[in-house]
């Protein structure tokens, strides 16, 4: 039996997520096509016969940070190297030129003395390439894979890969997983998971700006005495007029995003939800849940 921890590096929409997702085999992380759709390391735990491994999905890496919710993204992935990981893999988007964002990575990355997978991610996407300039990085990496995470294109391999380089278990450092919401998140509890759902959909839709003003908070999970989940949450945005585009003409926004996050949770938990989603206005709230 092998397990270990592997941990995932690259600037923002690389596909760590996604990848992490089609690993797993049911949505552990949320996605979507905006930069910073993760705010927060997630572990989560892929086992079969071979042993386990925890996979930690770290958000993109920023080369400039010019409010608090993405300074503390930055620092919340910078935070998770400290962890004692077994794998580091670099993955790159080779759709999207070389630039200073990239080089920063790959400056954390060539920090970390670990063993290294680079890991070239969205090859089902040909016709825009800049994989010429990263040639040399198959140079200073002994390992390399091209994938697609979001058509399952060669991930097989990619995970034989790792478990091979997986330490042996043993009876001093197998791994227990105690965890209240599903084994396989070991880092989020029912309400984060809840909210991070909902997160989801404001980024899928709505514009570019307002996503970047908003956070969700669960206030409430409760089982009702006709079954039904009853879940009370809140869309926190930082101004008024953000608010209003929430809320959309008649309403419309606010039950467009509550009904499709509902029908999700509904395929998560297999129960019937019942979710009072409410929008208010607080100028301040990265300060207190970013």
């Amino acid at each position: 039996m092998k397990q270990g921890k592997v941990i995932i590096l690259g600037r923002p929409n690389v596909g760590k997520s996604t990848f992490l997702n089609n690993v797993i085999g049911q949505k552990v992380a949320i996605t979507s096509p905006k930069p910073q759709t993760t705010r927060f390391p997630i572990r989560a735990l892929y086992q079969d016969e071979r042993g386990k491994i925890i996979f930690i999905d770290t958000p993109g890496v920023m080369k400039k940070t010019e409010d608090y919710l993405s300074e503390n993204i930055n620092k919340k992935t910078l935070q998770a190297l400290q962890e004692e990981v077994d794998i580091v893999i670099y993955m790159i988007d080779h759709t999207r030129k070389r630039d200073f964002e990239e080089a920063r990575v790959l400056g954390i990355v060539r920090q970390i003395k670990k063993p290294k997978i680079l890991v070239i991610n969205k090859i089902d996407i040909t016709q825009k390439t800049y994989k010429a300039q990263y040639e040399f990085l198959k140079e200073e990496f002994s390992l390399s894979f091209e994938i697609s995470a979001l058509k399952k294109l060669h991930i097989k391999p990619l995970l034989d890969k790792i478990f091979e380089m997986l330490p042996k278990v043993t009876d001093h450092n197998e791994y227990q997983i105690n965890n209240q919401t599903s084994y396989l998140l070991l880092n989020i509890d029912s309400k984060t998971f809840v909210a991070e759902l909902i997160r989801e959909k404001i980024f899928l839709m709505t514009g570019e700006e307002v996503p970047y003003t908003t956070t969700v908070v669960v206030d409430e999970i409760t089982e009702r005495e006709n079954g039904i989940l009853y879940i009370k949450a809140r869309i926190l945005t930082t101004q008024d007029r953000y608010k209003k585009m929430l809320i959309g003409k008649a309403g419309r926004k606010i039950k467009e995003i509550g009904s499709y996050a509902r029908k999700e949770l509904t395929l998560a938990t297999n129960r019937k939800i019942y979710l009072d989603l409410k929008i208010e206005t607080d100028p301040h709230w990265q300060e207190i849940y970013a």
